[in-house]
């Protein structure tokens, strides 16, 4: 009898995306702030002198803008500066369109928005006067704007075509969340209430887009607090202890499962009271994000040159 052997095939293992995308981005902003800690930490008696007794240092010569550090600050910040032009160019070449997802891209698109400002700091030597200090502030605008648009972004539900999602559909997910949280026995229905207090409709139609903006911002740092004050309920003093206060998730799974619901269905009806008010700011905000950052661009673009013709910076 002939043996048979069974070939077996390399099982492969399926890379995930998202969870590799996480980590590149998470040690993006990890490289980010390990480099801005090291240059305060090194340079932090030279940025603290003031100006005039800044060239008497000894490590003014590779801390001031045009020297060794601060030229090669310069040099990263005007990288960073073109890798971010990328996201709002790569929506007009097809061929940029098909790299990669545009949730990645704005993530990325963020990650530099935010660390430049704190690049071209270090580069400028926290000097922000004149020409250089007014493209400074812009940018700084602009990284501003920035967050809250992606803030306010992130208000907006979106289905999973990305496409922008119905009232009518969040309204019915509104009520699917509010009939599974109506089944829990866990929670008293009055600690429940104070979760999901919320301002009157009437109330916020009335708000200014800014204040609309804080109120939502307001409602989503508060959120955890009053979790940890639902939790609290349903916990002994030891509990309690063990959770930082209600803070941490317990190993009780119907307490947990009926808080997820909670935090779910305010999150939610948060989102539909205030949808017609984020499309608003939304809106606003690219009015306001956009000629900013042209702005910047200009600007940075002429401090170059100028710089350039006046021996500052060689390019060879």
């Amino acid at each position: 009898m002939s043996t048979h052997s069974i070939a077996t095939a390399p099982v492969r293992i399926k890379s995930d995306p998202e969870r590799s995308h996480r980590v590149l981005l998470g040690w993006g902003y990890v490289i980010f702030t390990l480099l801005l800690l090291a240059l305060a930490a090194y340079g932090f008696d030279y940025y603290r002198l003031d100006p005039l007794q800044r060239p008497f240092s000894a490590k003014h010569a590779a801390l001031r803008p045009s020297g060794p550090i601060g030229l090669n600050l310069g040099y990263l910040g005007l990288a960073m500066f073109f890798t971010i032009f990328l996201y709002p160019i790569r929506r007009r070449w097809q061929w940029l369109a098909q790299k990669g997802s545009s949730k990645h891209w704005l993530n990325f698109h963020m990650l530099l928005g935010v660390m430049a400002p704190f690049v071209i700091a270090f580069h400028s030597s926290f000097k922000f006067s004149g020409f250089a200090g007014m493209a400074f502030w812009i940018m700084v605008a602009v990284a501003v704007s920035g967050v809250v648009g992606r803030y306010v972004y992130g208000q907006i539900p979106r289905s999973l075509n990305a496409a922008e999602i119905s009232s009518s559909e969040l309204e019915a997910q509104h009520k699917h969340l509010a009939q599974r949280l109506a089944k829990q026995n866990v929670l008293p229905v009055a600690d429940l209430q104070l979760l999901l207090r919320l301002p009157k409709p009437e109330r916020v139609a009335r708000m200014f887009l800014f204040t609309a903006i804080l109120y939502m911002i307001t409602l989503d740092i508060i959120r955890p607090l009053r979790v940890a004050r639902l939790r609290r309920h349903a916990l002994s003093f030891g509990q309690k202890l063990g959770t930082f206060f209600g803070l941490l998730r317990t190993g009780n799974w119907d307490l947990e499962w009926a808080i997820d619901a909670a935090r779910d269905q305010a999150s939610l009806s948060k989102r539909v009271l205030f949808l017609s008010r984020a499309r608003d700011v939304f809106q606003l905000w690219h009015v306001i994000h956009r000629p900013f950052s042209y702005s910047f661009l200009v600007l940075a673009l002429i401090h170059i040159v100028v710089v350039s013709l006046l021996g500052f910076v060689r390019w060879s």
